[in-house]
């Protein structure tokens, strides 16, 4: 419901969202990194890489499938539908199927004529476009006398404070120096120079949250599935123990998302690979032997930097939602959705830079060649 602008609580065409893209991706992408067909689909280029699209296309209408069926049960299992049957459940998955293919298509889109990633812009805006909303309601509640001035000024004070704590960390690197050494080539003798090889602090990005999120989710969905007789046979207690709110629900929620950081970080960056780089280019690391050494150092570097990720990701993820449900703080953010709305702008605005750097570059060359016609006249 947060990713979609709150379309699932209204039940509209657009209920499911990109969700079943996303999962989709998710998937396809690591099975692309650990499954041989795949690992070479991505090797061909162009043309493995537009394949390996459709497979996901085709992945994600399943998933839409899937998800429409669930929430046709849903809807039937709190009495909503008049007529329920298999004409019910085709209908709706027909409909809300449709609506996650158009958003896919329109992503993109967005992707090949626009700036920035088609499906992260529309997650971003389905999550700013609530945004107004929450803040009205917000400062009417503080004003009728429901919020204390103090609280008030906390948690604007919060939000600040959690935006820029995400914004440092995401800009953050670690820069591993690289030396080439002087190198005589026939008659010439190349100089020696230094160079740098940044390391993000946060290589995983929002994928361990998603996951975790998910994973930790999966419990309550249960209840919609599974029959009374169940749940009062004691599956009811122990799903409460692990629900929302509860200590072991954030203890799990943590442990899943160190798990997936760890994972993902490990199949997106690979030690070796950038050791065997540096010792095929000449370089060294200063004080580090090529080769095994080199390995063992950048897989040092790496290890430590996840963790800082995970300790990262998940106070971002548990401390906005135990506010709001052991304290009652009356602004709830997610964590996820803060994380999503910043990586968005960062890479929005990194794009926007790019393309206008040799606009730029071209400008200067213009008024360059100008200033040269004047001279020589």
């Amino acid at each position: 419901n947060m990713f979609s602008g709150g379309a699932m609580s209204r039940l509209t065409l657009f209920t499911l969202g990109v969700m079943p893209y996303i999962t989709a991706s998710i998937i396809i992408q690591l099975l692309s990194m650990t499954f041989s067909p795949l690992e070479q689909l991505k090797k061909e280029g162009a043309k493995g890489r537009s394949k390996i699209a459709q497979y996901t296309r085709f992945a994600a209408l399943g998933f839409a499938i899937m998800q429409s069926i669930g929430v046709s049960k849903l809807l039937i299992g709190q009495n909503l539908v008049l007529e329920p049957g298999l004409s019910f459940y085709i209908i709706t998955g027909i409909t809300l199927s449709t609506g996650t293919l158009f958003l896919m298509w329109l992503g993109e889109m967005m992707t090949e004529r626009g700036v920035g990633n088609g499906i992260s812009i529309i997650i971003f805006s389905g999550i700013v476009s609530r945004f107004p909303d929450a803040v009205v309601q917000f400062f009417t509640q503080a004003k009728q006398g429901q919020i204390h001035i103090i609280a008030f000024i906390g948690i604007i004070l919060a939000v600040s404070a959690f935006t820029f704590f995400v914004v440092f960390v995401e800009r953050a690197q670690r820069q591993i120096p690289i030396s080439y050494p002087a190198r005589a080539q026939g008659a010439r003798i190349s100089a020696a120079r230094s160079s740098v090889f940044p390391l993000k602090i946060n290589m995983a990005g929002v994928i361990p949250a998603i996951l975790a999120s998910s994973l930790v989710f999966f419990p309550g969905m249960i209840t919609s599935i599974v029959p009374q007789s169940w749940m009062d046979g004691g599956l009811g207690d122990v799903i409460y123990l692990i629900g929302p709110g509860q200590p072991i629900y954030f203890a799990l929620f943590v442990a899943a998302i160190c798990y997936f950081c760890y994972f993902y970080t490990s199949l997106a960056f690979n030690p070796s690979d950038m050791a065997d780089n540096v010792k095929r280019s000449g370089a060294i690391i200063p004080g580090i032997r090529p080769g095994k050494m080199t390995r063992d150092y950048i897989e040092s570097v790496m290890m430590r930097l996840t963790f800082i990720a995970c300790i990262y990701l998940s106070l971002l993820c548990t401390v906005p939602e135990m506010l709001y449900r052991w304290w009652q703080m009356p602004f709830s953010f997610g964590g996820t959705s803060l994380l999503i709305v910043v990586v968005v702008v960062i890479d929005f605005v990194s794009q926007i830079q790019a393309h206008l750097i040799p606009a730029q570059y071209a400008s200067l060359v213009k008024k360059g060649k100008k200033s040269n016609m004047d001279l020589l006249r």
